[in-house]
């Protein structure tokens, strides 16, 4: 079981992409689950996004975000790609793949403190 919280949907679908998720997810039989937790990031190049959490398989998590951006026809943030490097920094760093009906547009990297309960924030994005 893995988790992020670095997945969005765009703003004012938050409430309804979750609930669909969850569904889908417990019609399926998959070991899912999707919760807002009240964070919004604004990207300059594709808008306001609510961010949520999951729990589950990373594959499943993937699929269903991007079932949810063709259904509802919205962009989302598909999160959870670690760098490559092991450095050790003084922050953690997330890369994601902006998307709109399965197609990458963008990505965004995002950077929070190792040290307290800070939110992820948006270090740099760009446009495909």
């Amino acid at each position: 079981m893995r988790d992020s919280e670095t997945f969005g949907v765009e703003k004012g679908y938050g409430e309804e992409v979750v609930t669909w998720l969850n569904q889908q997810s417990k019609e399926q039989g998959s070991k899912f689950e999707a919760r807002l937790y009240g964070y919004t990031v604004t990207t300059k190049n594709f808008g306001d996004f609510e961010m949520f959490s999951w729990i589950g398989d990373v594959q499943i998590a993937r699929k269903m975000i991007n079932k949810a951006s063709k259904r509802f026809k919205i962009k989302v943030i598909e999160g959870g790609y670690k760098p490559k490097e092991k450095v050790f920094r003084m922050k953690k760093f997330d890369y994601a793949k902006v998307r709109k009906d399965e197609k990458t547009i963008g990505q965004v990297e995002f950077e929070a403190s190792r040290f307290g309960n800070v939110q992820w924030e948006i270090k740099n994005e760009e446009r495909h």
